[in-house]
């Protein structure tokens, strides 16, 4: 989670133990949120203010939204949070460990942000999202987000009847190239050594995608600074306006060490997610994850509903425990 100079006011931490501390302010975690304070629950959202869409111009897929830049869909988020009583705290979290247990015995955890801030909370919502981790073929990150695209559902019609070249990066991408084959009739496939067996070279055909084995040399850029396609080690240039790259995706882990979440690799070194189970539960007491950082190929729409059940869930479960100090504090004759 790189530190950026946010372009929103942040809230001042808490000074007092919080119900949930939310780490990241993207759809899961401001989703999340919105359902804890919406249930009279104390919540912090810490965030980066480094969405994984920064670069996209516009959100798809997702329904009644569709279209709207992901920076207001953020926006108008934190202000709903805000609405209902919570907390968004601009920062970068350095670390989060548990903490000492409270007298009545409930769980305590304590993050420390990188201006030296702490905030502490009973539990904790992880939606730190994830980072796409692109190949190394030079001028190709220059243009990720706009002429270099990864999602058919989030940018396809976007592209749609343009001249597309699809990078392979591993097996997934055989499937990536067919949905952009749904997209346009002129597709072009660079292998980059992945090798095609003959089975998937006659699909190929059939759908009269392009192979061609030749390495990558770069990413060419065309005097309008779009992408004018890609010069391969030979020096054949092949033209592509569009280029489309199955990433390997990387959950945002940094600072979070101290939590002990378990960490899993997905097959064909498709990424590295956070474990979960039900509604984003980990094998961690007090703490949840949701969103892009356990979901890997989750979009913006699934993102916030997975965030909003991870919510309910904790709010649940916190009922239980308030319930709980109440008996107990009664049965000793002392008031909580």
């Amino acid at each position: 989670m790189s530190v950026r100079t946010s372009a929103y006011a942040s809230d001042a931490p808490p000074g007092e133990t919080v119900d949930v501390v939310v780490i990241g302010g993207g759809a899961a975690g401001l989703n999340g949120a919105l359902m804890l304070a919406r249930s009279r629950r104390s919540v912090v959202v810490i965030d980066s203010g480094t969405p994984r869409n920064a670069p996209a111009e516009a959100m798809h897929g997702f329904i009644v939204l569709d279209g709207m830049p992901p920076g207001e869909l953020l926006k108008r988020g934190r202000e709903q949070v805000r609405q209902y009583g919570g907390r968004v705290v601009v920062g970068e979290v350095i670390s989060a460990a548990p903490a000492a247990a409270a007298d009545d015995g409930d769980l305590r955890f304590t993050l420390t942000l990188a201006d030296g801030s702490t905030v502490t909370a009973r539990r904790v919502l992880v939606a730190t999202g994830l980072r796409d981790v692109l190949p190394e073929v030079p001028g190709l990150a220059a243009h990720w987000g706009h002429g270099v695209v990864h999602c058919p559902y989030c940018h396809g019609w976007e592209v749609r009847d343009e001249p597309v070249g699809v990078i392979a990066t591993g097996p997934a991408s055989i499937h990536h190239a067919l949905l952009f084959r749904q997209l346009t009739e002129d597709l072009v496939y660079f292998t980059r050594g992945t090798g095609l067996d003959d089975n998937t070279r006659a699909r190929f055909a059939a759908r009269r995608v392009r192979v061609v084995d030749t390495p990558l040399r770069e990413v060419v850029t065309g005097e309008d600074g779009d992408i004018a396609g890609v010069r391969l080690s030979d020096g054949t240039f092949v033209a592509r306006r569009v280029l489309a790259v199955a990433t390997r995706m990387q959950a945002r882990a940094e600072g979070l060490d101290g939590l002990g979440l378990p960490l899993e690799d997905l097959p064909d070194n498709m990424g590295r997610r956070f474990a979960s189970g039900m509604a984003g539960t980990t094998e961690v007491p007090g703490v949840w994850v949701t969103g892009n950082a356990t979901d890997l190929t989750a979009q913006v729409g699934a993102s916030a509903a997975a965030g909003a059940l991870a919510g309910a869930h904790i709010n649940a479960l916190l009922a239980e425990a308030d319930t709980d100090a109440a008996l107990a504090a009664a049965r000793t004759g002392t008031t909580g």
